[in-house]
């Protein structure tokens, strides 16, 4: 069936309808505002609940079974939860490519006979290859969440039954909340659990720090079921989740490899270029003004912008500045800054390695956030418009400063929006990047997917030069006479051009949409079509 094109307001022509739901094409940053009331989850009834508050799902305590035990407790969970096909089942994403708990969750569906799920996750890592079987064989319909690795090639082949749906971690709560994605049946990770339900993730042999992505999750879902390797009695304090909202406790061996939540991209560069980014990148929010007491900044889990926190501080020290507050993506880098008094607090959505963990757990001024109080724009404000610096990475920008971050040169769609389009809202959103990836060219004429307008995008800081967002006028005036390479765009990507002998061929797509990708309001931006092959690997990846 043909779906109905329509070209938004970036000139982007994208489907009006996505998978039999109708879709609202782009209109423009702060130009489509929601009516109606949010989505509910059914009433429910202590009458239905055990009166001693175990909540613990039989043939779930037993040790040392491995998966195939695992697999029995989560038939026994599904079944009580009233699996049936088509039905929507929701994960999180926290501990990564370390996650346990999806493979055998979705094995034991396929082994009830279930059909046509819609699997709603945070995010989907290479541990999730598996799950391409089950794909394949109709279990699994359709993945929405953001694709990193084996599943996003198999979207971007055309293999999958539907549409793919890219969100944000601020778009995913607005589709929970405001009922575009209605989930039938949460499934949520949590390294420490009491029998009631309550959780945390920074307790246990598996902490992995915050349970923010799922916090949505568990008060909107209609059944929701915490899995634990390390169920304590109650009460389990500090509690993330509330087990008000819990069904059932299932209790596994393993629920995730916390060591592997620092995969792909959550490691310190050692390229001397991107160094060097990373330290013109700190030069110039010096240079603007941006830093100064009480300032406050987001870095993400990329390579240089973890090297952009540490040349910070030592850029913060001589002068005596200390930030208000940092917002993670948490890792040692900023944990350090926290113990050394560079800021009063880290306000936290997602822990990025161990450090983090261990301080979320032990210090109160390292804070657990939600993506409603971070990123949620359909609420009444949200913290990413209130940090003043938000340096973020991207696979390609253009010369309207547009941004991708989901697919790569060649059309590959490997990478998830994360938190990426939400901090765009920050004072001043700056992509420190690489020239060149690969011999591939980062700054193009037009991005492969359009991720994040230009309008919302600052400065762009590549080893080669810095360019300005011409509608900062404020930023050229405050750095004219920085002696910081500032550079038009156009001039740095000639040079690039020169160099590499131009840009890379097109990617050879068919018509076939395999993906759409939302904005933060929960219109359509851009969407990814079929790739008629994949060619070794990745052009103009991430770091």
């Amino acid at each position: 069936m043909s779906i109905e094109m329509k070209k938004n307001a970036l000139g982007r022509m994208v489907p009006t309808q996505i998978n039999g739901s109708p879709a609202v094409p782009f209109q423009g940053v702060g130009k489509y505002k929601p009516t109606g009331c949010k989505a509910a989850p059914p009433i429910s009834t202590l009458a239905n609940y055990p009166l001693d508050g175990n909540k613990v799902t039989a043939n779930s305590q037993s040790t040392g079974g491995g998966e195939r035990a695992n697999i029995d407790a989560f038939k026994t969970a599904l079944q009580q939860a009233g699996l049936r096909d088509g039905m929507t089942i929701s994960s999180h994403h926290h501990f990564r490519n370390g996650d346990k708990v999806a493979v055998p969750l979705f094995k034991a569906a396929a082994e009830l006979g279930v059909k046509n799920l819609r699997w709603f996750p945070s995010a989907a890592f290479p541990c999730h290859a598996p799950l391409i079987e089950l794909l394949d064989r109709g279990v699994l319909r359709s993945v929405e969440g953001s694709l990193n690795g084996p599943l996003g090639d198999h979207c971007t082949l055309g293999k999958m039954r539907e549409l793919g749906v890219l969100r944000s971690h601020g778009g995913r709560w607005q589709a929970i909340q405001d009922g575009e994605v209605h989930i039938d049946i949460a499934v949520l990770a949590a390294p420490t659990c009491d029998p009631f339900g309550n959780a945390n993730g920074v307790n246990g042999p598996s902490a992995c720090g915050g349970l923010g992505f799922g916090l949505a999750d568990s008060m909107y879902a209609d059944q929701v079921i915490m899995v634990t390797d390390n169920l304590v009695p109650f009460p389990c304090v500090p509690w993330q989740i509330q087990g008000n909202h819990v069904d059932q406790v299932v209790v596994m061996d393993c629920i995730g490899d916390p060591a592997k939540i620092v995969s792909g991209t959550t490691e310190l560069t050692k390229s001397p270029d991107r160094l060097y980014i990373a330290e013109l990148t700190a030069r110039f929010v010096r240079a603007a003004g941006i830093m100064k007491d009480g300032w406050s900044f987001q870095a993400g889990a990329g390579g240089t912008a973890l090297a952009f926190a540490i040349y910070v501080k030592e850029m913060m020290k001589p002068q005596k500045i200390k930030a208000r507050f940092i917002r993670g993506g948490s890792t040692r880098y900023l944990v350090e800054m926290l113990q050394e008094g560079f800021t009063d607090y880290i306000l936290d959505g997602q822990t990025f390695d161990l450090h983090g963990v261990r301080s979320m757990r032990d210090n109160p001024q390292h804070v657990h956030t939600s993506p409603f109080t971070s990123y949620n724009y359909h609420g009444k404000g949200c913290f990413a418009t209130f940090v003043d610096a938000c340096v973020l990475g991207a696979t390609e920008v253009d010369l309207d400063f547009n941004a991708n971050v989901v697919t790569h040169s060649d059309g590959r769609l490997l990478h998830g929006i994360g938190g990426w389009q939400n901090c765009l809202f920050a004072g001043c959103t700056i992509l420190p990047i690489p020239a060149m990836r690969d011999r591939i060219p980062v700054i193009v004429d037009h991005v492969t997917t359009l991720c994040g307008p230009g309008e919302l995008i600052d400065v762009i800081v590549t080893e080669r030069g810095i360019a300005i967002n011409p509608r900062r006028t404020d930023l050229l005036e405050a750095t004219k006479n920085s002696g910081l390479p500032i550079r038009p765009i156009a001039a740095i990507k000639k040079e690039i051009d020169d160099l590499v002998g131009g840009q890379p061929a097109p990617p050879e797509t068919t018509d076939k949409v395999v993906a759409a990708v939302k904005w933060v309001d929960g219109t359509v931006i851009d969407c990814v079509r079929q790739l008629t092959a994949i060619k070794g690997p990745a052009l103009g990846g991430g770091e």
